[in-house]
């Protein structure tokens, strides 16, 4: 069987991140690709389903996986916990699917770190201007909100050298273009193309 990819995606708030990661999930089989479920102690909300949206676990059980050390990678975020299950990933990687993993630049840390086979992306925006044009475009966050994330964006951003690929998001379609491009050079790679076509090759190359 071919192991699968895991794909860290990183990008500040507002570069197109989500949008680009479900407008792939869109044009590839479930067979083939999946986005990762994280682990979360918040409660579920409204349409939201257990192993589908999140796994959906209490905080005595998340302490213990971090105990454990089960996580990829785990945060705090305004009093719940959220993490990446390493036998979560590691049984769909098994399978042959490829993971997504919409994540910032510190869960990245963490994560090459326990799996440095997996593969990182990094998308940028066009420019500042840009980026504060689709903040302020969400209509949801006052001027003095927006500033501090425009600020929070260009820390994120120094980080782009640490990634594997690099995406600038100015034409969606191309951007998107672009990550499924990386996707199909990373399946022809030659260890899993040998895996893939191993039949096929002792046959062109026998006697």
């Amino acid at each position: 069987m071919v192991q699968g990819t895991l794909y860290i995606v990183s990008a500040p708030s507002g570069a197109g991140k989500s949008s680009l990661i479900q407008a792939l999930l869109k044009t590839q089989p479930l067979y083939d690709t999946q986005v990762s479920v994280s682990h979360t102690t918040r409660d579920s909300r409204p349409g939201e389903n257990h192993g589908e949206h999140y796994f959906f676990v209490s905080k005595d059980e998340f302490r213990r996986m971090i105990e454990q050390d089960e996580f990829l990678e785990h945060a705090e975020v305004f009093g719940n916990y959220y993490g990446t299950s390493r036998a979560a990933i590691e049984l769909v990687l098994s399978t042959g699917v490829d993971v997504f993993l919409d994540i910032d630049w510190q869960g990245a840390q963490q994560i090459r770190a326990k799996m440095p086979q997996s593969r990182s992306i990094f998308i940028l925006p066009p420019s500042k201007e840009e980026l504060g044009r689709r903040l302020r475009g969400r209509g949801q966050d006052a001027d003095d909100v927006i500033a501090k994330r425009m600020a929070q964006a260009v820390a994120e951003m120094t980080h782009y050298a640490e990634y594997d690929y690099l995406i600038v998001n100015d034409d969606f379609d191309l951007a998107l273009s672009d990550l499924k491009t990386i996707i199909r050079a990373e399946r022809l790679r030659l260890g899993r193309q040998i895996l893939r076509h191993d039949a096929l090759i002792s046959k062109l190359l026998a006697d």
